[in-house]
């Protein structure tokens, strides 16, 4: 669980306007990522950032960041590409966090500001204490991009797990389970198997709302948004993901006050399944995402092509059935 620094968010009215800030990923040969530690007098001082700084009137985010690095760190940036774009709501002011990796720089990174520096592997970045908008970025960095939800008709379990196979070959990473309709002693043995397939593939399996199968399994659980609601604890230890879906700020606080490893958000766009509930939109999507700090994919009508759209909004990416589910 990365760790970051507690504060009240979503205090100032969303009509305040939004600070744009531009942050940047530089590796070292090692594939250490560089962090640098917010000096004393300053907003949460002590805590480790990416480095950048505001964008300055008229200037474009290249030329904001190759400015800031410049005068932080001494560098100058030669290339970069776009990673995520985070809102996050303080206690006194709303920023937009774009960050871009940065692939090509001249330079030795020194920090020129008095500011501590550190090169850290990318596994331990969640060690270090971030600003709430830092740490959606570290799982840009670190998590699944696409997280896919199973159709809860099994069908057939033999050309069901055969479809599992299938997208954990094609790079799925994140999956939740979902069965409806089995026995209990059908619903263990298919749950199972579809474990050991996403352990032999490197995947993370959650079972949908079932904590006790979860428990059974060793794997993680995610929680319907009632359940979520009726939830006063953590359901599983932190080694155990636990995630949620979501559809408005009440729920979002709540899963925050679980601790949750990440949730869902929807739906963003109209989907067949839910034809009469209308969706969000980006918009609202980006405007809920300000009041929590921790990963949220984007879901309701979701397709890969929609990544790049997600990530502008401060989405960790995408999650979907139809979407995602091989063919």
């Amino acid at each position: 669980m990365p760790l970051r620094l507690r504060q009240e968010i979503q205090a100032v009215p969303r009509s305040a306007g939004l600070i744009h800030v531009v942050a940047g990923v530089l590796t070292d040969a090692r594939g250490r990522i560089l962090l640098a530690r917010r000096t004393a007098g300053r907003d949460l001082a002590g805590a480790w950032e990416f480095p950048g700084g505001k964008v300055e009137p008229g200037e474009t985010p290249f030329q904001a960041l190759d400015r800031e690095l410049h005068e932080e760190l001494g560098i100058r940036i030669h290339s970069m590409e776009a990673l995520i774009a985070v809102p996050q709501a303080y206690r006194d002011k709303r920023i937009v966090l774009e960050v871009f990796r940065i692939s090509g720089f001249s330079g030795k990174p020194k920090g020129l500001e008095n500011q501590a520096l550190a090169w850290s592997p990318l596994e331990k970045l969640n060690t270090y204490p971030m600003p709430p908008a830092d740490r959606p970025v570290v799982a840009a960095l670190s998590q699944p991009s696409q997280y896919l939800i199973t159709p809860a008709n099994v069908g057939k379990p033999a050309e069901f797990l055969g479809r599992i196979e299938a997208a954990l070959k094609a790079g799925m990473r994140r999956i939740q389970l979902r069965i409806e309709g089995l026995s209990d002693a059908e619903t263990l043995a298919l749950a199972a198997e579809t474990k050991r397939l996403c352990d032999q593939g490197g995947a993370q399996l959650l079972v949908n709302a079932d904590i006790e199968l979860a428990v059974k399994l060793g794997c993680g659980v995610h929680l319907k948004s009632a359940q979520l609601m009726s939830l006063n604890a953590r359901p599983l230890p932190l080694e155990q993901a636990v995630a949620a879906s979501c559809h408005d700020e009440a729920q979002l606080r709540q899963a925050e006050a679980l601790d949750v490893d990440f949730a869902v958000l929807g739906p963003v766009a109209k989907t067949p399944s839910h034809a009469e509930q209308p969706p969000m939109g980006w918009q609202r999507f980006a405007e809920l995402r300000e009041c929590v700090s921790f990963p949220i994919y984007a879901l309701g009508g979701m397709h890969p092509s929609d990544h790049e759209t997600a990530r502008r909004h401060g989405a960790q990416g995408i999650a979907g059935i139809r979407g995602l589910w091989p063919s």
